[in-house]
């Protein structure tokens, strides 16, 4: 069997933990919105009211009048009233993760979580795709099927740096003033930058992550070291990069092993089919390789044809 399903109990379970997990990603936006805080500040003898943003920037937005005071007043409200909705949310999701564990609901494998999670808490997940391998749990996880495991085995994970947005990429890594090695090690800190490979991380149980790129064009720079620190990986071209980049985009919740969630943006299933078919007839491609890929292209073609996965995909 190239994959079985989940059962009425587990997928039942991923429903509502996605939606909980869904209403929780748009209510910490919301949240965003009003981070730092509003107050009121003694200049020359004037009051103005001041807005202050988590990086210390202080902004005046005007003298003290009944309008700036109402102003204050809905931003105070508001505040409140989307942090309590943010706690409120936390918790639920916590407890989708222990019946996601209860139920063994998901398989992703937990290390890979951890690091989405620590790109969506830095602002990163919007310019790095996962992609190879690991986007099967995506898939997987849209058709609430389990794809057979000679499929999936693998210890490195590929992620796609969107070079096309490396300005604001940067500028968070900066503002945070961590590294991308870093952002790796708060998932787990055995994450060290392999000496022979500069685009590899490699942890203590020996699981990958590599950083990927498109082939430099326009005013890409390269090499490409990925933040402003020293000791960093540094992401390597790859043919297929900018092939990938120009695909539609699929985003999914996955589950962890222990329950955890975390949204993966990827390559739709259709490009993901596309871009493994051509690997598995690559005269370039390791020949150990190539009937993965082509069982991986045959397995995913089924999730699209009989689940529908990818409708929505968008570019």
């Amino acid at each position: 069997m190239d994959f079985t399903p989940l059962t009425e109990d587990q997928l039942r379970q991923y429903i509502d933990a996605e939606s909980s997990y869904s209403a929780m990603e748009q209510a910490r936006r919301a949240a965003s919105e009003v981070r730092g805080s509003m107050f009121w500040r003694q200049d020359r003898g004037h009051t103005y009211l001041v807005r202050s943003n988590t990086a210390a920037r202080q902004t005046r937005l005007g003298l003290q009048t009944p309008e700036t005071e109402a102003m204050q007043a809905r931003f105070t409200e508001r505040k409140h009233q989307l942090e309590g909705r943010l706690a409120t949310l936390k918790e639920s999701v916590a407890r989708h993760e222990r019946l996601n564990r209860a139920l063994r609901v998901g398989r992703c494998p937990t290390i890979l979580v951890a690091i989405l999670q620590r790109f969506e808490q830095y602002g990163l997940s919007p310019h790095l795709l996962t992609v190879g391998t690991h986007a099967l749990y995506a898939f997987e996880a849209a058709a609430g099927v389990r794809i057979a495991p000679q499929a999936l085995a693998t210890q490195d994970v590929d992620v796609l740096f969107d070079t096309r947005k490396r300005v604001t990429f940067f500028s968070r890594l900066e503002e945070a003033d961590i590294s991308f090695i870093d952002v790796l090690r708060k998932a787990d800190k055995t994450f060290e930058v392999r000496a022979d490979q500069l685009q590899t991380a490699v942890n203590a149980q020996g699981f990958e992550v590599d950083v990927i790129r498109r082939d430099a064009r326009g005013e890409d720079p390269h090499p490409l070291r990925m933040s402003h620190k020293e000791e960093d990986l540094w992401a390597v071209q790859v043919s297929s990069g900018s092939r990938m980049l120009g695909a539609e985009r699929f985003s999914q919740v996955v589950v962890a092993s222990n329950g955890a969630m975390a949204r993966m943006n990827t390559v739709s299933p259709a490009a993901f089919v596309k871009l493994k078919r051509a690997l598995s007839s690559s005269r370039t491609r390791d020949p150990l390789k190539k009937p993965k890929d082509a069982l991986q292209a045959t397995i995913v073609q089924r999730l699209i044809d009989e689940f529908l996965i990818g409708e929505h995909a968008t570019l």
